[in-house]
This record gives structure tokens, C-alpha cells and sequence, in this order.
């Protein structure tokens, strides 16, 4: 669990950042990708909902390690984990956080993944 001072902020940002590794490819060596995200934070896992032809997605296909942050620089909350994509129904609860949060009912058709990222550690300052 992360330390008890990040959950009202993971319960409540918006974005969070999120990096990932392309794979080796030509003469170019695996490198980051770092973009932001939607996500909710649930009963201890961060969860995303993202298009599976993304390059985020590619990604993790190849590589399920991942570094998250939240965007507040100055209040540092940085978590490393490992995802992966959620077969079958999505969870209730997760889809109710993003109609909260975000007032977008997820699944729309368009945004076919929902990914659980599982904390493995959390960095904060």
C-alpha cells in the first residue's frame, strides 16, 4: 500500500503519468514512453482504461513493468508495478470511478482495455 498520505490524492487527481518500455526494434534499443492518463486508484491497485492499438498498450503487451506519477512535482508520488489487461467483465466498482471522476462510462467501444496496475513500490517526498 502506499504511504496513507497519497490515497485521498489517488482517490482524487486526474492524471497520471505513465511510462513504459518499447521493445527493442531495428537499430533502435528499447525507450521509454511516458504519457498521461485517466486512471482510478481501487481496493490497492491503479487501474487505466486505454485503447489497445495505443503504443502504451503495445508496450505493455511486451513488457508489463511500469513506472507511474502523479503530476504534483513538489509533493513527489511515484509508484512502480506491473499491469495487466483485465479479461472478462470489468469491475463494477473501477467503471463507477471513472463515471465519478471523470463522467465517462467505461466501456465506450473505443477504449477496449482496462489495465490493473499491481504496486510493487511507492516512492514519495
Amino acid at each position: 500500500m502506499p504511504p496513507s498520505h497519497l490515497i485521498p490524492r489517488l482517490e482524487s487527481e486526474a492524471n497520471i503519468w505513465v511510462a513504459t518500455i518499447r521493445p527493442q526494434g531495428g537499430d533502435l534499443p528499447p525507450r521509454p514512453h511516458l504519457v498521461p492518463t485517466w486512471f482510478a486508484w481501487h481496493e490497492g491497485q491503479l487501474y487505466l482504461c486505454i485503447q489497445s492499438q495505443t503504443v502504451k498498450a503495445q508496450n505493455l503487451l511486451a513488457n508489463p513493468f511500469v513506472s507511474l506519477a502523479l503530476e504534483d512535482g513538489s509533493k513527489t508520488a511515484i509508484c512502480e508495478g506491473q499491469a495487466a489487461v483485465i479479461e472478462g467483465e470489468w469491475p463494477a466498482a473501477v467503471c463507477a470511478i471513472f463515471q465519478r471522476k471523470y463522467n465517462w462510462g467505461i466501456p465506450d467501444g473505443e477504449y477496449d482495455w482496462l489495465v490493473a496496475i499491481t504496486p510493487k513500490k511507492w516512492l514519495a517526498w
